[in-house]
């Protein structure tokens, strides 16, 4: 029950995140707007961690410290950044598409780096989910044939995915060295908001602030949920489940999103979107079921 309250939490903000950053985009600098979000995001992270009595960076070795970095740097920066100009090229419907290709990455990436082995049953259905993307959002791809900034687009985008993935390596590791998820969010979202905030400086970016309410409340509605509750929950469950299963969510959420721009964009469901859906619901419950407790299941019917 606790792993579905946390998937269906990361789904459904992550889902929502997608229209909350339209909000964020404008005469603040992109890589600028993402240091504020993960500054925001520790800022509070820490604070628990102190009223909670473990805030206390000098447990941890400078390897530890290393490996937070650059889990921060990952992901809590530079994918942000490339998603932001990839965004530039392509729609978010599609930008959503290929970050949906981390399930993929994460699954290669795990048995590359942390030796785990592959799940046909798992792999089996995130294929199946990307298929339904795909099909969500076919129409969409379909106008885009033809264009050289679409290439661009897509190329930008999965290497931001992939960096996304080699961040979730990272806190992987973090958490099989024993550093809890809270500690690893919250110092890895402090490390990402000064590597964000350090390329600006280096890249000669000004340093500038939207005051205005729509970018106020959208970097507040994306610190807060989209960042401390959501990577929680999200790095949490990859701990409980697996980065394989856990990354499944990064398949659901562009439905989430599909839902959001049909009530505030005027988005039209076609006979494309429902198929494409129904795969995506099928190879959810493909990928999530325990394989051993079905067949148990099997055994006792029988």
């Amino acid at each position: 029950m606790q792993n579905f309250l946390l998937y269906a939490t990361t789904v459904l903000v992550w889902g929502s995140t997608w229209f909350v950053i339209t909000f964020q985009l404008g005469s603040v600098d992109p890589l600028l707007s993402i240091g504020y979000r993960f500054g925001l995001a520790a800022i509070i992270m820490l604070g628990f961690l102190k009223l909670r009595g473990r805030l206390n960076a000098r447990k941890f070795t400078w390897r530890q410290h290393g490996y937070i970095a650059l889990q921060g740097a990952l992901l809590f920066s530079l994918n942000y950044w490339l998603f932001y100009i990839g965004t530039s090229y392509i729609t978010s419907g599609l930008v959503a598409v290929i970050f949906s290709t981390m399930t993929l990455m994460n699954i290669i990436n795990q048995a590359m780096f942390l030796k785990i082995s592959v799940k046909k049953q798992v792999l089996f259905g995130s294929a199946l989910g990307l298929i339904g993307i795909s099909a969500v959002f076919w129409p969409e791809i379909k106008g885009m044939s033809g264009h050289e900034s679409v290439l661009t687009g897509i190329g930008i985008c999965l290497i931001a995915s992939y960096l996304a993935s080699l961040g979730n390596m990272a806190a992987l590791r973090n958490n099989r060295d024993d550093i809890p998820v809270l500690e690893s969010n919250s110092f890895g979202m402090a490390y990402g908001a000064l590597f964000s905030f350090a390329l600006v400086f280096l890249t000669g970016r000004a340093f500038t602030f939207d005051a205005s309410f729509d970018y106020i409340w959208s970097l507040a509605y994306l610190a807060v949920l989209g960042s401390a509750v959501g990577f929680g929950c999200y790095l949490t469950l990859m701990k409980n489940i697996g980065a394989d299963k856990a990354a499944y969510a990064t398949v659901l959420f562009p439905i989430v999103a599909l839902g959001v721009s049909t009530v505030f964009e005027g988005y039209i469901w076609t006979i494309e979107a429902v198929i494409g859906m129904g795969l995506v619901v099928i190879g959810n419950v493909i990928a999530m079921t325990d394989r051993r407790k079905m067949l148990a299941w099997r055994r006792h019917k029988a």
